[in-house]
């Protein structure tokens, strides 16, 4: 279901992509269904991976929000297990996915692009407008004042024939005509009524001035004008040989061919560098030397010529030697040997660019063949741990979190495809980018599926953030109505004078603000901050059990007290030594500690203050007791 319904929204993207080409073209209901068709094969490998997606987090959604999920779990079958039916049968559709891609769908690429082509290149349904030109025809133009829509006769027709230039135009003006298209559909077939015809004979000219022109008047008159309606198929064969058409084997075929091509460009510009890179400079060279009259006799030239080619060339001498002309020859020759050396190189390097980009067309084809069995099992990988997450079937959530799991998979594989495609990255990195980074997104949300990690739980996220940036939290210690376990008072008081010894040993050591040499020291060590807020938790957790209004009311004015990092940054005292002698960083840390150490501060001392509180009224209890008891 999940498959038909991803598959009918991409073949509808295909539609709005390519309407332009189809809308107008007077197509019959079975060419453009035979076209959908091949477009809807083509577009499987998009649809395949996110209908897996979706499907998997609708059945595994649907088997935790009925605590389905959780009775399998209870009876001891993990993850992995219930997932195994779905492992097999998500493998086979992979396999089958290959094959899809490396025999059925090059051959479905082939039909839909040459019909689209096709398409592209028929001539569009003739529509005449009223008032208005219509330049759909090639060559001409027709205006049409007015049109009766039940006889078909068109009113005050004007007819503009430039097919053979401009110079060369002909003018048709009727009061009426009728339209229509011949047998064969290859021409628009004019009857025209009472008009007259303009016609420029530029061919005919005898000067520039003088144009030859002639005017017909008719009652009658009959013209064709040539207007293919047909729907001409171009031949497969073209669009077969493209990369989009093959298969592996024939893949792999024309790389190999296209590798050997490049290889053979390379070493050819290379000889090319090796031999000469400039071979015309030294002949204009020569040959100035030998127009040179100052230059040696013939005999003693020869001579010398062996030496002289075996020594460097001095140019500064050869260039005093010569004549202003001479100059100005060997240095154009020069200059026309560098452009065309020029643009040898720039055509050479025009076309190894182009040898690449078909090499790395074929090799990303090649490496389709085998993305998308790939992203079939990575996407159940995700799906099914994250329908067990979540715990919601239907199509709501896992709708939504399907489309933003697949957009984020959409535009990592295109990115990574363009820069492949351009040459930026090597093919396979490029191709293999989603997979990479998609991967450990499964077997993280696996593993936590595994472990029944609460992911999406935002509560331990809001209290991660919270202890990061060290907010202040508050208590809510609700009076319960009905209570199981009843408290000792007597162990209430032990523990609230545990905590009364340890917070005021705490102040005696600490202030408010301290000094920045009692800051680098470590004097606020998180254990004994810790030590306080444990102490504070257990004695609300045991009382929060009481009856009494007065110690719950005591209960919710004690604060959070937890330990913050800025308070203590650095555990080891030798990087707190580094730290304090580095004083424009560690000034920062002092700075940004004041704010938080005053609050700690004030945590402790109201902890302090509600403990003797909570002391006083947990005495008062105890004494009717104590006196029931000796009485």
């Amino acid at each position: 279901m999940t498959f038909f319904i991803v598959l009918f929204i991409v073949l509808m993207q295909f539609l709005w992509r390519y309407i332009d080409d189809l809308v107008g073209k007077g197509l019959s209901v079975g060419l453009l269904g035979e076209l959908f068709f091949y477009a809807a094969v083509s577009m499987v490998p998009m649809a395949l991976p996110l209908a897996i997606l979706l499907a998997s987090l609708m059945t595994f959604g649907n088997l935790g929000e009925k605590s389905e999920l959780t009775a399998i779990k209870a009876a001891g079958v993990p993850l992995v297990k219930t997932m195994s039916p779905l492992i097999i049968l998500i493998s086979m559709i992979a396999v089958g996915a290959f094959f899809f891609q490396n025999d059925v769908l090059p051959k479905a690429q082939v039909k839909m692009w040459t019909l689209l082509f096709s398409a592209r290149q028929k001539s569009p349904e003739l529509e005449i407008p009223e008032g208005a030109f219509y330049d759909q025809i090639p060559g001409y133009n027709l205006y049409v004042k007015s049109k009766n829509k039940d006889t078909g006769m068109l009113r005050d027709v004007m007819i503009y024939d430039v097919s053979k230039g401009g110079d060369n135009a002909t003018i048709l003006v009727a009061d009426s005509a009728r339209l229509a298209f011949t047998k064969d559909l290859r021409y628009l077939y004019l009857h025209l009524y009472q008009g007259e015809q303009f016609e420029n004979l530029r061919e005919q000219k005898t000067s520039d001035r003088n144009v030859p022109f002639r005017r017909e008047s008719f009652l009658d008159k009959e013209v064709l004008i040539p207007f293919d309606n047909n729907f001409n198929r171009l031949d497969e064969g073209g669009m077969r040989n493209q990369y989009v058409g093959k298969n592996m084997a024939e893949l792999n075929q024309t790389l190999d061919s296209l590798r050997v091509r490049i290889d053979s460009l390379g070493n050819e510009t290379r000889k090319g560098f090796e031999t000469s890179a400039f071979p015309h400079l030294g002949k204009g060279m020569a040959a100035s030397l030998t127009l040179n009259p100052s230059s040696d006799p013939p005999q003693e030239k020869a001579q010398a010529e062996p030496a002289a080619s075996a020594a460097p060339l001095n140019l500064d001498s050869i260039l005093n030697n010569m004549t202003s002309s001479q100059i100005d020859a060997t240095f154009t020759s020069a200059t026309n040997a560098v452009k065309m050396r020029k643009s040898e190189m720039e055509f050479r390097a025009l076309q190894m660019h182009d040898e690449k980009a078909r090499y790395r067309r074929h090799e990303i084809e090649l490496i389709k063949k085998f993305t998308l069995s790939v992203a079939c099992i990575i996407f159940l990988f995700i799906g099914a741990p994250l329908g067990a997450i979540i715990r919601k079937g239907g199509l709501g959530t896992p709708l939504v979190i399907s489309v933003l799991l697949f957009l984020v998979y959409y535009i990592i594989d295109n990115t990574g495809y363009k820069l492949a495609r351009d040459g930026h990255w090597v093919v396979w990195v490029g191709m293999w980018l989603s997979t990479f980074i998609l991967l450990p997104l499964g077997i993280f949300v696996t593993y936590k599926a595994m472990n029944d990690s609460s992911v999406f739980n935002p509560d331990l996220y809001k209290e991660w953030l919270r202890r990061r940036l060290g907010l202040p939290e508050s208590r809510q210690v609700p009076l319960k109505e009905v209570v199981i376990n009843d408290i000792s008072t007597g162990h209430a008081l032990a523990m609230a004078e545990q905590l009364h010894n340890e917070t005021c040993t705490w102040l005696s050591r600490h202030t408010a603000r301290q000094s920045y040499a009692a800051y680098w020291r470590g004097n606020w060590k998180p254990q004994p901050i810790d030590a306080i807020g444990t102490l504070t938790d257990r004695l609300v957790t045991y009382l929060s059990d009481s009856r009494d209004p007065r110690i719950i009311d005591a209960l919710n004015r004690y604060p959070v007290t937890r330990s913050l990092w800025i308070l203590c940054p650095f555990k080891g005292e030798r990087m707190r030594r580094i730290m304090k002698w580095f004083f424009p960083l560690g000034a920062v840390f002092y700075l940004a500690s004041l704010p938080y150490a005053r609050r700690v501060y004030g945590e402790i001392r109201k902890t302090y203050t509600t403990d003797m509180l909570l002391c006083e009224i947990l005495k008062e209890i105890s004494k009717p007791k104590q006196l029931t008891q000796n009485a």
